[in-house]
């Protein structure tokens, strides 16, 4: 399938259309809405599916066909936060807080976004590794807590006051150069760990690969119409909801800025195109690279806000929800995830 094509394909995929329905009646402030339990229910649904299958997959894989997809995605959740932060911190001028709390959720992964790219290869016929979704979750947690440890070196630092002497029987205190770390600093990284640990994507994730993986093919078979046959349409409905959101987030553009709305575009790219080398240096097919890189240059919207709330309270949510939502999340829904894979095709010399 040519570029053009495969552009075409994508706008007009049953998921790319409702979120572009969900933008435009957002926009004309129309009354729909999807309740909040229908909507965490959508996703429970979505999540413990992809973990499940994911499970039953990996019972076909083994030890050494993991490996280095396993060790490429490592890589990219620890490269991809940090680059986040200091094209944040050095390029755009932004505080600490708000470089980590953007870092931290570029260095997280969408599943939603992950979710789409995998719909875009079975749709272009792309072969895909069943372990997919093991390398999703491998990537969940690593970028958000190195993120959150570069702000708080940053910000949960305090200055050691030191004595000066200035005279018989007299002192002055000021601050000297040795720092401590907050006393609360401590706590507060642990009760970051505890959120993402215990938080809904990782344990429906996680706990729905596990179950998978113990049922096997023959347990899978009793549940299969159920988690495979609604999936299309649930997620189809999760992403009218998703347009919603991005559509009430619009009108924040005007407030982040040039510079961050560039930086929403380019830095996926770049993400997209080191998950490309690195997934086919890991040996992945075309379809398992896009996968790959899809994931690499999406951004949490789910698993890294409560965990930037709790740890960087002083961070401005305009700037890391905006550009999750706002910006990269429809950039790689509509362009980037085609260009993923005309990259990786490239790559592998197709």
């Amino acid at each position: 399938m040519d570029t053009l094509a495969t552009l075409q394909a994508n706008l007009l995929s049953p998921i790319t259309l409702a979120f572009a329905l969900g933008i435009v009646a957002r926009l004309a402030q129309s009354e729909i809405s999807l309740p909040k339990d229908l909507y965490t229910s959508l996703s429970i649904y979505l999540l413990f599916a992809l973990g499940i299958k994911g499970g039953v997959e990996l019972t076909h894989a083994s030890a050494a066909d993991i490996f280095w997809p396993v060790c490429a995605t490592l890589v990219l959740g620890c490269l991809t936060p940090v680059t986040t932060y200091l094209g944040m911190r050095h390029a755009g001028g932004f505080s600490v807080a708000d470089s980590a709390a953007v870092a931290a959720h570029y260095g997280s992964v969408s599943a939603v976004t992950f979710i789409a790219a995998q719909q875009f290869c079975l749709q272009a016929n792309l072969p895909l590794e069943g372990y997919l979704p093991t390398l999703l979750t491998l990537m969940e947690s690593p970028g958000i807590h190195i993120a959150l440890a570069m702000g708080a070196i940053g910000t949960l630092i305090t200055p050691v006051p030191a004595v000066v002497a200035v005279g018989s029987g007299t002192a002055a205190f000021g601050y000297g150069n040795a720092t401590v770390f907050a006393p609360d600093a401590i706590r507060q990284l642990r009760s970051v760990l505890h959120e993402i640990l215990t938080g809904r994507t990782m344990v429906l994730l996680v706990g729905g690969m596990l179950v998978g993986y113990l049922m096997g093919d023959v347990g899978y078979k009793q549940v299969q119409p159920f988690f495979e046959g609604g999936f299309k349409g649930a997620l189809t409905l999760f992403i009218l909801e998703m347009g919603l959101t991005a559509g009430a987030r619009l009108g924040d553009l005007r407030k982040v800025g040039p510079f961050l709305v560039a930086f929403g575009i380019l830095v996926p790219i770049v993400h997209g195109m080191l998950g490309v080398v690195l997934g086919h240096w890991a040996g992945l097919s075309v379809g398992g690279c896009t996968v790959l890189a899809a994931m690499a240059a999406s951004a949490s919207y789910i698993a890294a806000p409560p965990a930037v709330r709790m740890t960087l309270p002083e961070a401005n949510p305009t700037y890391y929800l905006t550009l999750a939502l706002a910006i990269t999340f429809p950039f790689n829904l509509v362009l980037g995830i085609p260009l993923y894979e005309r990259f990786a095709t490239y790559v592998a010399g197709l």
